[in-house]
């Protein structure tokens, strides 16, 4: 939304996602088949987001645009959600042909994609509360505190100015929260995000004139797609000439004297703005309780997708997770010296990397060398694998727990070694490592939200998508926690069951001894 290339989450990370995907080339995109493109559409009003009248469909500009793109080109869209930092590395990847997401067609930008020729320029406006005066200028700006995007033009031109307390967010709704509950005195903005995030509220207005000057482009990998981006240029040029692009925007209230300008298209066509319309009556504020609880209850088919999505993941790597780690456990209690010496520096290497960077590693960074993974796949391989290394010290710390003169009577009964572990010592060191297995799962069940990063839309990223696009933190915040705490009760049950089981079969076995 007319920011960087690293945008929403720390620069490190993309810093090191570009280092993945400098490793090897990507082949020319297929000449046949979808038209791929992503974008990030969790929280992206008014450029490609879910359509808050019906949740399942994909709505907004860019995506109309798009669509209007794949008619001219005679080929099906196909769209691909992503985080944003994912885009350009996914890209990279060739996981998708371009990315359409707002992506300022900055120098910097330019010498590190292939871009198409503009379809939509616009500039920064100034939004404030409704009850405030004099903040109408970007001149009269010094001395207040001013929220923005990280990574935007926006925010370089507020840096510039030593007379202003920045604030740079990752997400447009949160500074809009913290200009509601005067924490900003104005936040500073594309001019599309100001339009359906600042006056569509009935809080806020825009004051004061355009700032600045930014375009939005088409990005293609560096050097590849020529065909297919002079087909896009084509197609973009048609589109302004037959006043297709003019139409486009005029029904998302988006033609603007900057638009005229650049297009050459100074018509006046009797538009009606129906999109904006929809979308100020499917996002209006719902009056009192009645409506409200309508409201809320319209969100819970997502929240139940959301939730079973992050209870398939988490169930998997939980299984994946105990499987390996009891291996790695036994390995280094029982095993050979270097094969002790190798689990040790797996449990080692995974404790003391981030898991965020290993899932990226997975999904995005793994492809270099051939291995290509589904979101789901990777998901539960990463969160899996992760864990095993937490748990493999819990059932260390078990077997360790159990006397070794356990081992030495099993192996004086006959049994052999393998015998004496499977019935003898690992039901033992079960018993005691249960409760910490069920706070791992807990834990688990909470990290699966990192999975968003590689497109799965499970609990988390199907609140964000709602309080972004409702302006309600309130009420899907507590949904989404109630999910999650629905998730991991029964979980907490079964463990305590399964304990109470455990100690009667212990105390009933002491007693036949």
């Amino acid at each position: 939304m007319s920011r960087g290339i690293a945008l929403k989450k720390p620069a490190w990370c993309t810093v090191l996602l570009a280092a993945f995907f400098c490793l090897v080339s990507v082949p020319e995109a297929r000449a046949e088949g979808p038209l791929r493109w992503a974008a990030d559409g969790t929280a992206n009003v008014p450029f490609t987001f879910h359509d808050p009248a019906e949740e399942s469909h994909m709505a907004g500009f860019e995506y109309d645009i798009m669509q209007e793109i794949g008619r001219r080109l005679g080929r099906e869209t196909q769209f691909t959600q992503n985080d944003w930092d994912g885009l350009i590395p996914g890209l990279q990847r060739g996981f998708y042909d371009m990315v359409a997401d707002g992506i300022e067609m900055t120098p910097e930008h330019v010498d590190a994609l292939d871009f198409s020729r503009p379809y939509y320029v616009t500039a920064e406006r100034i939004v404030v509360r409704r009850d405030q005066a004099g903040l109408d200028s970007f001149d009269r700006l010094g001395g207040h505190t001013v929220g923005t995007i990280k990574d935007t033009l926006a925010e370089r031109m507020l840096r510039s100015r030593t007379d202003v307390t920045l604030r740079s967010y990752d997400e447009e709704s949160n500074a809009f929260s913290d200009l509601r509950n005067s924490r900003l005195d104005a936040v500073l903005l594309d001019g599309p995000i100001a339009l359906y995030y600042g006056e569509a509220d009935p809080d806020f207005r825009i004051v004061g004139p355009p700032v600045g000057h930014l375009s939005y482009g088409i990005a293609f990998r560096k050097g590849t797609n020529q065909d297919l981006r002079r087909r896009v240029d084509a197609a973009l040029q048609t589109m302004v000439a037959d006043g297709s692009l003019h139409r486009i925007l005029a029904r998302w209230n988006l033609w603007t004297p900057e638009m005229a300008e650049w297009t050459g298209d100074h018509s006046a066509p009797d538009i009606v703005p129906t999109e904006w319309e929809r979308y100020l009556a499917s996002t209006a504020p719902a009056r009192g309780w009645s409506a409200r609880f309508y409201r809320y209850a319209g969100f819970l088919p997502l929240i139940g997708r959301g939730a079973l999505l992050t209870l398939a993941v988490s169930g998997c790597a939980m299984v994946l997770a105990v499987g390996v780690g009891l291996a790695l456990a036994l390995a280094r209690r029982y095993g050979p010296s270097w094969l002790a010496t190798l689990a040790s520096i797996y449990v080692e290497i995974v404790r003391g990397t981030p898991l965020l960077i290993q899932i990226l590693f997975i999904f995005y960074g793994l492809p270099s060398i051939g291995v290509r993974l589904s979101p789901f796949v990777a998901g539960v391989i990463g969160l899996g694998l992760n864990y095993a290394a937490y748990e493999a010290e819990n059932y260390r710390a078990g077997l360790q727990s159990v006397a070794r003169g356990q081992m030495e009577a099993a192996t004086a009964l006959n049994m052999t070694h393998f015998q004496a572990l499977r019935y003898v010592v690992v039901p033992q060191a079960f018993r005691v490592v249960v409760p910490v297995m069920t706070n791992d799962f807990i834990s688990l069940l909470k990290d699966s939200s990192l999975v968003s990063i590689i497109t799965l839309t499970e609990l988390s990223q199907t609140y964000v998508r709602l309080s972004s696009t409702y302006f309600d933190y309130f009420g899907p915040g507590l949904m989404v926690g109630a999910a999650y705490l629905l998730l991991g009760l029964p979980f907490v049950r079964l463990a305590r069951l399964a304990e109470k089981r455990l100690a009667v079969s212990e105390r009933h076995g002491g007693g036949r001894h």
